[in-house]
């Protein structure tokens, strides 16, 4: 989906409702930035996460790809690869889902749905942008606590949301 339409933040609450039920679990937000200086942090960050805190110093790139295969190919992980908009970013983390155990759950994030398709994603889901009726509600509860915005704020909170043409994140909708 467009940038600021909410992918991470769903993605982020379906990872606290199902986390638990896994072995073990990792959100790795930013990837795109990340993985262009700190590719190596975001392999460290994923075999803490889904080792249960364990702390595995990795010194290549060659040796936490196979850190990764040998540690998580027998465990149940859920994994959260947010904002990806590269084949070359995943396949340094998990180019292959032989790489973790049976019933593991990946959750790619990226506004790139030709991606999903080369890496082999079996479903996908397009966050689509808000109506009208449901952006001025989401508005109003963030900038009023309450469903509706009074009367001397209607006209203002309607320019609010047309300006963000369905996105909950206007800062993000020209993206």
């Amino acid at each position: 989906g467009m940038g600021g339409v909410g992918k991470t933040t769903i993605a982020k609450a379906v990872y606290n409702d199902i986390s638990y039920q896994f072995d073990g679990s990792s959100f790795l937000n930013n990837v795109r930035e990340r993985s262009k200086d700190n590719a190596l942090q975001l392999q460290q960050e994923l075999l803490h996460g889904t080792l249960k805190g364990k702390s595995l110093k990795v010194s290549n790139m060659d040796e936490g790809i196979q850190m990764i295969k040998r540690s998580l190919c027998s465990k149940r992980v859920l994994v959260v690869f947010d904002d990806v908009d590269d084949l070359m970013q995943l396949e340094n983390l998990a180019e292959e889902h032989s790489w973790f155990g049976p019933r593991s759950r990946i959750i790619i994030t990226t506004r790139h749905k030709r991606f999903l398709t080369q890496y082999g994603v079996k479903e996908s889901y397009e966050v689509q942008k808000l109506h009208d009726e449901e952006a001025i509600e989401l508005f109003s509860l963030w900038a009023f606590p309450q469903n509706l915005p009074s009367e001397i704020y209607k006209n203002l909170s309607y320019r609010v949301v047309d300006y963000a043409k369905g996105s909950p994140s206007p800062s993000k909708s020209s993206a």
